[in-house]
């Protein structure tokens, strides 16, 4: 049954989503992964970079973090439209927004408020389909080995046939290395734990909300490893599609 992976890993044409549970949902898993988000003005070269800090069904708004650097709040100030771009494991996700949001705050940090977009472009390009995991269902990762001197308690929040991607409380940057393979990566899935070698391709503490975000590659994985992976991923696939069905019902 997994030879269906090898059909669908091929990257997709963009799609055109335009229902507000598409966006929003879309535009939420921006939001809980904490992916950057690259803004730019259509009159201007200059590009800045914010988060997506509040996504709202209900009442179709959402709420982006300050700019980065901050004059760009200056041309958002002036009404003038933009674009904003972001991408997530390989996903792109951009819309244009010509009407103004408004300047406000949020635990004391700046925000701008505004309207859902009424169309967000999705653009599947990673050859792997990662797929990503609930907030309700995030499975239990440890990181460890020779490489460490104590293993790193985390959650697994996304997967592909090639990587995943892992969040962990608290800043732990130091203690891990960019490059460096880590023999002992396991990761609880529901049919069973995995264990297998990684390689940390990406590393962020984001000091707001005290967490550090990370990127591995599998590494010298055996086959039954890899059979667990494609079984894993090939159900959170399953369980997308039955979840988009529901929701055109």
């Amino acid at each position: 049954m997994f030879n269906t992976l090898s059909a669908e890993d091929a990257p997709q044409p963009p799609k055109v989503l335009t229902t507000p549970l598409e966006i929003a949902s879309t535009l939420r898993l921006l939001q809980e992964s904490h992916d950057p988000l690259i803004i730019t003005f259509h009159e201007r070269n200059q590009r800045f970079q914010s988060y997506l800090v509040d996504v709202d069904k209900d009442s179709k708004t959402l709420s982006l973090d300050e700019m980065i650097p901050p004059e760009g709040e200056r041309y958002l100030e002036n009404g003038e439209a933009f674009r904003i771009e972001g991408f997530h494991e390989g996903v792109r996700v951009a819309w244009d927004s010509n009407g103004t949001l408004t300047i406000g705050a949020k635990d004391g940090h700046r925000i701008y408020k505004g309207s859902l977009p009424e169309e967000v472009v999705y653009h599947q390009r990673r050859n792997a389909f990662r797929a990503a995991l609930k907030l309700a269902q995030l499975v239990n990762i440890e990181l460890g080995g020779e490489k460490l001197k104590a293993p790193i308690s985390g959650k697994l929040l996304d997967i592909s046939a090639t990587g995943c991607k892992l969040r962990f409380e608290g800043d732990i940057s130091e203690r891990l290395q960019l490059g460096q393979v880590y023999d002992r990566f396991i990761a609880a899935l529901p049919f069973g734990s995995m264990t297998t070698a990684v390689e940390l391709r990406y590393l962020h503490f984001e000091e707001r909300i005290n967490t550090t975000f990370a990127g591995v590659r599998f590494h010298n994985m055996s086959g039954l490893v890899q059979r667990q992976v494609e079984r894993f991923v090939y159900q959170l696939q399953r369980e997308a599609r039955r979840f988009d069905k529901d929701d055109d019902m």
